[in-house]
């Protein structure tokens, strides 16, 4: 069984980026799966939940480097 792609765009967020980050983070579930039901947009929500949190952590982990540095 092929995995299915839940999500595609060109769009390369700079990690290091405040407004990025938090453009991402406050994009809505419906944005990703903007013909979906009730089902897709749960399981896009569970997915885009840890990839939300990773990319906080990713910021604040960028941004202390960078205060030692």
């Amino acid at each position: 069984m092929e995995p299915e792609t839940v999500y595609s765009s060109a769009m390369a967020p700079n990690p290091s980026s405040a407004k990025d980050v938090l453009a991402f983070i406050l994009t809505p579930v419906e944005a990703f799966a903007p013909a979906g039901d009730d089902e897709e947009l749960a399981a896009v929500a569970e997915l885009l939940g840890s990839a939300k949190a990773e990319a906080i952590r990713r910021w604040q982990d960028l941004r202390a480097d960078a205060a030692m540095n």
